[in-house]
């Protein structure tokens, strides 16, 4: 095959790799690029709670409220604040009451403020929803919702592979964004937005697929492992073995001590939780977890310690391949970059979107201008566009509308963090209706000024609801929700801008193409 043949069917394959998933490629890549912020997120969406304690003081002031409001409990459980989350959640089990699932809600748990006093702070799933929602999507099945996330993410491989095969002057036409060309201005912008995060692009698709790998290629797993995946998690996640009560009473020491030790011996690394089972036996286990953001690699390396605040037990060194494994996950998820890396890391995610969105209005612009008659375009052709403004524009305004739930939603309402998710899809379902409804032109601008608007009122009711909001926020030294306010204006003002270019844009006349007689074939060009 010659290299032009080679680019060609390059060229297909990139096209209806792109399209064919790309709808569900922008959700991934929009609800994964918010999610670099989660725990921001989640402190905005519980205004409630204050700036958090150190962890030796949270960890002290959590052992108090533990010890005269469970005692007895079979279990302790203190999940520690970072530098970036706000509160101290602590959750105990009582003596007769069920294992519970993790991420199960249980009305044995509380949120400590700063003074290590409860505080109540409102039912929400935080930014926690869009990261689940990035790779477990929703009301599908886990199970299912992987495999086909996966199934999607492999397209883009492919997609990001062959498009720069077929693109021979990508790196050239980068630098050549012409405005106001119609389909050459879409194809200048998603070239510079591939090219500029093309690293980025690789690294996050094919990390992705390896942080799910054992799910669709378990061969490996079932060869090496006769308990299959139950007993290959055991080996790569090992618990220390459970101890039986003594029944001798015994008080458990001071955690803060123990965190220490921990601490030290992960040679400074920082505590993110501590688990201490039966706490009122002499038999007792306190499990120090360290944080995941501390290094590259995502291991929370347990150390387990007995009532003495002897060290009893810990996790054993990881082989190479665990490591590894380990590392492309943590970069997948980013939780060990500091700030700086971390808005980098966001914003080669929002590059992606608009790659994705650029791709997908691209494919509309371009098979237009070849329909037999551009101005009535058939039934699939209408689909495909107006679902582009669904996604592209409905989903922002959906997740806008989520976080306004979190707002105006009353406070003490059952299941409050289910009925924000349920605005979310409403809210989105109302969009992709709207888009079916109304001609492409409309669509797009009174969605995208819809969302703009949506964003820019956000940080101006937390203005007046919030006692100043960012700038009360600022002041307290709150950088995380001042910076949410902050950054949902600058997005608000970017949607209605995009939605004044569209508003304003006026297509070029078409130029009738000339067929070349053989006698000016050789002409120069």
């Amino acid at each position: 095959m010659s290299l032009g043949g080679l680019r060609q069917s390059q060229s297909v394959l990139h096209t209806w790799s792109g399209l064919l998933v790309g709808w569900v490629l922008f959700l991934i890549f929009i609800a994964g690029t918010a999610a670099y912020w989660r725990v921001e997120l989640t402190r905005w969406m519980q205004p409630e709670a204050g700036l958090p304690a150190t962890a030796p003081v949270a960890l002290e002031q959590a052992q108090r409220f533990l010890a005269r409001t469970a005692p007895d409990a079979q279990r302790w459980s203190i999940e520690l604040p970072g530098h970036r989350s706000s509160a101290t959640t602590v959750s105990w089990q009582p003596q007769d009451a069920p294992e519970r699932r993790r991420g199960q809600r249980t009305p044995y748990q509380a949120t400590l403020g700063a003074d290590g006093n409860p505080v109540q702070v409102r039912e929400t799933r935080g930014g926690d929803f869009f990261y689940r929602l990035h790779f477990d999507l929703y009301y599908v099945p886990v199970l299912w919702a992987r495999w086909f996330v996966c199934f999607c993410t492999m397209f883009m491989l492919v997609a990001i592979v062959s498009g720069v095969i077929t693109h021979k002057k990508i790196f050239t036409d980068f630098f050549s964004l012409r405005r106001g060309k119609g389909q050459r201005s879409w194809l200048d912008g998603h070239n510079a937005l591939a090219v500029l995060s093309l690293p980025f692009h690789l690294m996050i698709t094919y990390t992705g697929l390896i942080t799910l790998m054992t799910l669709y290629m378990p061969w490996a797993v079932d060869a090496n492992f006769s308990g299959g995946r139950d007993a290959f998690f055991a080996e790569l996640f090992p618990r220390a073995q459970k101890v039986q009560p003594s029944h001798v009473i015994a008080a458990p020491p001071e955690l803060k001590q123990v965190l220490r030790r921990a601490e030290l011996q992960w040679r400074d690394g920082r505590g993110g939780a501590v688990q201490v089972d039966n706490p009122a036996d002499a038999a007792m286990r306190i499990t120090v977890r360290r944080q995941s953001g501390d290094r590259i690699a995502d291991a929370d390396q347990p150390l387990t310690f007995d009532a003495s605040g002897r060290l009893v037990d810990q996790a054993g060194a990881r082989s190479a391949a665990v490591v590894t494994r380990d590392g492309m996950i943590g970069l997948h998820a980013g939780r060990f970059a500091p700030v700086a890396m971390r808005w980098l890391f966001f914003l080669s995610g929002i590059a992606g979107t608009l790659m994705v969105a650029t791709g997908l209005v691209l494919w509309t612009v371009k098979r237009r201008a070849q329909l037999p008659d551009p101005a009535r375009p058939h039934l699939g052709f209408r689909i495909v566009e107006r679902l582009n403004i669904g996604f592209v524009a409905g989903l922002p305004v959906a997740m806008l509308a989520f976080l306004w739930a979190n707002r105006l939603l009353p406070l003490d309402i059952a299941n409050r963090s289910d009925a924000e998710v349920r605005v979310f899809f409403c809210a989105w379902a109302a969009c992709l209706l709207h888009a079916m409804l109304r001609l492409p032109r409309r669509g797009w601008v009174e969605q995208l000024a819809l969302a703009g608007v949506l964003a820019l009122g956000l940080p101006l009711y937390n203005l007046i609801a919030w006692n100043g909001g960012m700038f009360s926020a600022a002041a307290d030294g709150d950088g995380a929700k001042a910076g949410i306010d902050i950054g949902l204006l600058l997005i608000g003002g970017g949607l209605l801008w995009s939605a004044r270019k569209v508003h304003r844009f006026v297509p070029g006349a078409r130029r009738p193409r000339t067929q070349r007689t053989p006698s000016t074939a050789g002409a120069n060009p």
